[in-house]
């Protein structure tokens, strides 16, 4: 039997805008309509309310105003990021194992212009390596190094210092990919001391269709579009300002209450991650050793077919996910498991359960209900014809 209203647990994929943030964009659709490059008075208050939110974003984000890019989402910051420090001659990029592929695309297409790829691996954790007998992470023509900051597979937090020391000590850039970071954790770009970090406003109750790329005040990026002055000739065309002014109050929000918020989601996730395994034994935790989201959980169930269970959820309503939307309709194993050394069962059973602010113990309760009850359902059906393996309740 269904839930009442479908439960959803795949906010990393979107997640629903904040009844305050709708009321902002609604607002500022109304008022602030002009474009704020115009020298009129119009224009003037729409400026004021892009630069407002620009400054917000820089304050809570520990960057300066002028380090912050407005873009359409986080897909295009990480592109203007790697396109844009990767320039003529070609040399080396270097990735992390599993990156998404906002950042590895891009990553290929250069390929094919002759830069090499220098892919970074990770242990069973998710996390970066550290070099064998103490060597630096980086070979030695790589001219630009991208990371994702939280994966939005797994959830686990990349700890980046090393790897920054070494390129600054090496003069390269380090790209962030913190699209899933912001707004579900405190992120400060200085603090991170990297040269570029990429942001999506749809990934925090924010709206879809804008996001921000922030650049280390004195670095320039080479154009990826032309034909206008905007963000300072940097991204041209003319900013949204309602939707830029949305992105900054859902960060506000977020900010006001990060602590609680934190720990809300947190409590959520291990009470969904504590039930499913005590009902769908054996069951496989991905990336449990390493530091997490607090509201993302990535759970196998050897003997199930993850495309399968994803189905069946969602007829029982239950939205979540097997990875990325980005990736989606790729019937490959999520790179991000791939490099992390999964086992083939492990791979082929993977679901991606994310929360947001909007779920409740009620739901999360329920959930566990009807994910335990499918998996024994589909395991059930398949139990004569596949065995499952014991030796699978484990956590990755």
């Amino acid at each position: 039997m269904q839930p009442i209203a479908p439960i959803y647990l795949d906010n990393n994929a979107t997640t629903r805008p904040h009844p305050e943030v709708v009321e902002v964009m609604s607002g500022h659709w109304r008022d602030s309509y002009a474009n704020p490059g115009s020298r009129h008075l119009a224009g003037r208050r729409a400026r004021q309310v892009l630069e407002t939110a620009r400054e917000s974003i820089a304050a809570i984000l520990g960057a300066d105003p002028d380090e912050v890019i407005f873009t359409s989402g986080g897909t295009e910051a990480n592109n203007m990021a790697v396109l844009g420090f990767a320039q003529d001659p070609p040399g080396r990029l270097a990735v992390t194992a599993g990156e998404h592929p906002s950042v590895l695309e891009p990553c290929r297409f250069l390929e094919g212009r002759g830069w090499g790829l220098q892919i970074l691996p990770v242990d069973q954790q998710g996390l970066l390596t550290d070099p064998p007998g103490g060597n630096p992470h980086l070979e030695h023509d790589v001219r630009l190094a991208a990371v994702i900051l939280a994966h939005n597979e797994t959830g686990v937090i990349q700890n980046l210092q090393p790897l920054a020391d070494d390129c600054r000590r090496r003069g390269v850039p380090l790209h962030v990919d913190a699209v899933q970071a912001v707004g579900k954790i405190l992120v400060d770009f200085h603090d991170l001391g990297v040269a570029s970090l990429a942001l999506g406003g749809h990934k925090f109750h924010g709206p879809r269709g804008v996001g921000a790329l922030l650049l280390k005040r004195g670095l320039k990026l080479a154009p990826s579009a032309f034909g206008g002055h905007q963000e300072a000739g940097r991204r041209p065309g003319t900013e949204a300002v309602s939707l830029i002014a949305g992105m900054a109050r859902a960060l506000e929000l977020f900010h006001a209450q990060a602590d609680r918020r934190q720990s809300d989601m947190r409590l959520l996730r291990d009470h969904l991650e504590q039930g499913l395994a005590e009902r769908c034994r054996p069951v496989v935790i991905n990336g449990w050793r390493a530091q997490r989201l607090p509201n993302t959980l990535n759970l196998a169930f050897p003997g199930v077919d993850g495309e399968a269970l994803l189905v069946a959820l969602d007829l029982e309503g239950i939205a979540c996910s097997l990875g990325s939307t980005c990736a989606s309709g790729s019937a490959e194993p999520a790179p991000a498991l791939v490099a992390m050394q999964c086992p083939p069962e492990v791979l082929q059973s993977s679901v991606r359960f994310s929360l947001g602010i909007d779920n409740t113990p009620d739901e999360i309760a329920q959930a566990v209900e009807i994910i335990a009850r499918t998996v024994q359902r589909l395991r059930a059906h398949r139990r004569s014809t596949t065995p499952i393996s014991n030796a699978a309740d484990t956590r990755c």
